[in-house]
């Protein structure tokens, strides 16, 4: 039964109790800070809202990031650490039992209308069952080129041309809009998350976007052509960028600025709806990226799946029913965060597996006491298998397998090989100086071993706590 029915909901309310809040999370893919400038329904979601200035992914690769995100789990639980292979993708999550473990399942149990729209995980294709936990589904195996795709509508396979009006990005807008409408209608809750392609390569703009930061050049910092002092093995020996890599660097960050217009124009449209339908004071809007990517930082051509902030810091934005407007929380959050927190606003009991925690009492603009003080990145390299969309090649990073742990004033990365790096962002926020060699704090080394360990959220929580 749903809350204000007059009978008990699972969470024990009555009809005197408000309504249960609605979710709208838009996902980007592979989205970057230095993209937001030019995003201005993003930015003005940062005024009415807040944002998280020290958000991290569990890992800068797009399975794993979004299975954590689902479940609330690290890969080192749930079981996905790339996007294929028997460690990885839609099979490995599928194998792990992920599926049930899903913040949609949850939700849906407990009356919510949930809807996913774009992209769902590597390896899942148009053909595949329609996962459990979800009522509205308009999903594509393969949309990155935005164009000549198929999408899964709720177990019916369509496909889509090359027309103006079968840019995926717009249509996914659409989908949204529509169920927006049709959950206002039946008075429940519900959860959407719109899942774009973009700015992923082959970063393709909408047609009436083309060229329009034509004029753009790349914002390069200190880090753009540089290697760190003392870079671990995979990093070092690489030579500086040429120019025709630099011009490639130049011409991609164009495109993808082009991309993330529409995916603007998407927030805005759904925003609309949202007040149109009455529905906009009871909702969250979350904005986000499942990783970052570098592009001629560390002399490395764009791509991923390292652990400097280039591709682990990604945003967090949030606006909702007692969000504070304009603030800006520093306290250290996950990915794997996102999971317990929707359960928790809808009046939900956390599963005690979950290895995340609720960012709930945060977005309402409270400072708990003993937060957090480390996070966990986990990544199994190389990934270079043909087929994945974001395998790697030396020049782009393709990094060997590590552990690596971020606080709020450092990064300490731990190769299989034994390479390590330790880097004082407090006063090297580039993260270009490797003071490894002279020591790695104790307790940096403590927390990362109980992060690799922990199973649940107690003990995940114990050891986010340097000692």
């Amino acid at each position: 039964m749903l809350a204000g029915s007059g009978c008990s909901s699972p969470g024990g309310a009555h009809a005197a109790d408000p309504p249960r809040p609605n979710f709208v999370f838009v996902l980007t893919d592979d989205l970057t800070w230095n993209l937001v400038s030019h995003m201005p329904h993003v930015l003005a979601l940062q005024k009415a809202g807040l944002t998280f200035s020290h958000y991290y992914v569990v890992d800068s690769l797009c399975c794993p990031s979004r299975s954590a995100i689902f479940t609330g789990e690290y890969p080192h639980d749930d079981g996905v650490f790339t996007n294929t292979g028997d460690d990885g993708g839609y099979k490995s999550y599928n194998a792990h039992g992920d599926q049930s473990k899903s913040f949609a399942v949850a939700l849906q149990k407990s009356g919510y209308r949930t809807g996913l729209m774009g992209k769902y995980l590597n390896g899942y294709t148009s053909s595949d069952p329609v996962p459990p936990g979800w009522d509205a589904w308009d999903v594509a195996g393969n949309g990155y080129g935005e164009f000549n795709y198929t999408l899964n509508q709720n177990g019916e396979v369509r496909d889509y041309g090359d027309a103006p009006d079968d840019y995926l990005t717009d249509v996914l807008s659409a989908r949204a809009t529509s169920f927006v409408a049709s959950s206002a209608s039946s008075h429940k809750p519900f959860m959407l998350e719109v899942a774009t392609f973009a700015p992923h390569a082959p970063y393709v703009p909408a047609p009436r976007y083309a060229n329009a930061a034509a004029n753009l050049q790349y914002p390069k910092n200190a880090a753009y052509d540089t290697l760190p002092v003392a870079p671990p093995a995979w990093l070092g020996q690489r030579k500086p960028l040429t120019p025709a890599q630099e011009s490639s660097i130049t011409s991609i960050y164009r495109k993808r600025v082009e991309a993330d217009l529409s995916v603007d124009d998407m927030i805005g449209s759904i925003e609309r709806e949202l007040r149109a339908k009455g529905v906009a004071k009871n909702t969250y809007l979350v904005f986000s990226s499942d990783n970052g990517y570098h592009m001629g930082e560390y002399r490395l051509t764009p791509g991923k799946q390292t652990a400097y902030d280039t591709d682990i810091h990604v945003p967090l934005i949030v606006s909702g029913p007692h969000v504070p407007a304009g603030r800006t929380v520093s306290q250290l959050a996950s990915n794997i965060d996102l999971a317990p927190t929707f359960e928790t606003l809808a009046g939900l009991k956390i599963r005690k597996s979950i290895d995340g925690h609720s960012l709930a009492a945060l977005w309402h603009g409270k400072r708990p006491k003993d937060w957090r003080q480390a996070i966990l990145i986990e990544h199994h390299g190389p990934d270079d298998l043909p087929g994945d969309p974001d395998a790697q090649t030396f020049a782009e990073a393709d990094p060997p397998s590590y552990e690596a742990v971020r606080t709020e004033n450092a990064l300490y990365v731990l190769y299989d090989n034994g390479d390590q790096e330790y880097y004082d962002t407090a006063i090297d926020p580039l993260e270009l100086n490797n003071i490894a060699a002279s020591g790695v704090p104790p307790d940096l080394r403590k927390a990362l071993v109980a992060l690799e360990n922990c199973h649940n959220g107690v003990t995940c929580w114990a050891a986010a706590h340097l000692h």
